[in-house]
C-alpha cells in the first residue's frame, strides 16, 4: 500500500537533515519550477523521513525534493499565501543513513543534473558521515546501477573532491573534462602545486583560477607523456618553503621555466639578492 500523502508545515521539515548531494541551485530552472508551481500546483510531493529527535520545529528531514522544498518557501516568502506554507509530502518509513543518500542521489540522477564536483562530493561524504566505509563502498551503494567505467569515473570526481575540498570559488561550475585534468595532476603529484597556486593566489574569480592552473596542468601532462628524470633524490623539486612567509614555485611556461615568489617575505629587494646569486653562480671565470 503506497505512502499516502501528508500537507506537511514548512517549519517542521529540515531540509539540511541529509547533506545534500546539491552545492548550489540553478536560478533559472528554479525560477521556472516557482513558476509552474504557483501556475498549476505541485506536481510531485517531496519525501521526507521521521527525525530520530525534532531539531527546534522540525520533526522531519527532507529525503528527496530539495528544490521543490526550496520553490515552496520561496513563494510563501514573496507572497505570504496559505498555500505555499505547507507542502504536500510522501512520510517514508525511518531509514539507514546509506539508504536515504541513496535515494536522494538516484532522484537527482533522474531529474536535474549534478555538477561533477556534486556527483564526487556525495560520495567523499557518505563516507565521512559514517553511512559507508570507504568512498569505494559509497560509489557502490549510491550508484548501484553504475557501469565498470562509470564508477571509474565516479571515483575520479570523488578523489578530486577530497583532494580540493576548499580550493576553487566555485568547484560546482567546472566541467567534467577540466576535473579530469586536474584529477590526473593530481596522481601525477602536482596536487601540492594545485593547492599552493590557489591558496597563494588573489585570484577568485573561476574562469582566472582555470587560467591560472593552465602552466601547471600542461607541465602534468608533459610530465606523463615523458617523465622528467634525475640521478638526485626528490627530484625534481617544484615547490619549496625556506621560511614561514614565503613560498616559491617551480613552473614550466611556454617559452621556458619561472619561479613564483609568494608571501610576506617576497618583495623586490629579495628579487634582487636572487639575481645577484644566479648572477655569482653563471658569470664567467
Amino acid at each position: 500500500m503506497p505512502d499516502p500523502i501528508q500537507l506537511v508545515p514548512l517549519a517542521e521539515i529540515d531540509a539540511t537533515a541529509l547533506t545534500r548531494d546539491r552545492t548550489g541551485l540553478d536560478p533559472e530552472p528554479q525560477a521556472e519550477l516557482e513558476a509552474s508551481i504557483a501556475a498549476s500546483g505541485l506536481r510531485q510531493p517531496i519525501e521526507i523521513f521521521p527525525l530520530d529527535q525534532a531539531r527546534g520545529p522540525a520533526r522531519f528531514g527532507l529525503l528527496s525534493g530539495f528544490r521543490r522544498l526550496h520553490a515552496f518557501r520561496s513563494l510563501h516568502a514573496a507572497t505570504a499565501e496559505d498555500r505555499y506554507a505547507a507542502i504536500p509530502a510522501f512520510l517514508r518509513e525511518r531509514t539507514s543513513l546509506a539508504a536515504a543518500l541513496a535515494a536522494m542521489v538516484e532522484e537527482n540522477e533522474i531529474r536535474a543534473g549534478l555538477s561533477p564536483f556534486e556527483r564526487g562530493l556525495i560520495a567523499v561524504t557518505a563516507r565521512n558521515q559514517g553511512a559507508f566505509p570507504s568512498i569505494e563502498e559509497a560509489i557502490n551503494g549510491l550508484y548501484p546501477n553504475a557501469g565498470r567505467v562509470k564508477r571509474h569515473r565516479l571515483r575520479t570526481l570523488a578523489t578530486f573532491a577530497e583532494e580540493m575540498d576548499g580550493q576553487f570559488t566555485a568547484p560546482e561550475t567546472l566541467k567534467q573534462a577540466q576535473v579530469f585534468r586536474i584529477a590526473a595532476a593530481i596522481a601525477a603529484g602536482f596536487g601540492e602545486l594545485i593547492r599552493t597556486a590557489l591558496e597563494e593566489s588573489s585570484l577568485t574569480d573561476p574562469d582566472h583560477q582555470w587560467q591560472l592552473l593552465q602552466p601547471i596542468l600542461a607541465e602534468a601532462e608533459e610530465h606523463a607523456r615523458k617523465p622528467e628524470t634525475s640521478n638526485h633524490p626528490g627530484r625534481p623539486r617544484r615547490i619549496l618553503r625556506p621560511r614561514y612567509a614565503l613560498t616559491i614555485r617551480r613552473e614550466r611556461t611556454r617559452d621556458g621555466w619561472s619561479l613564483h615568489f609568494t608571501g610576506r617575505e617576497a618583495s623586490g629587494a629579495m628579487m634582487d639578492l636572487v639575481l645577484d646569486e644566479i648572477e655569482r653562480m653563471y658569470a664567467p671565470e
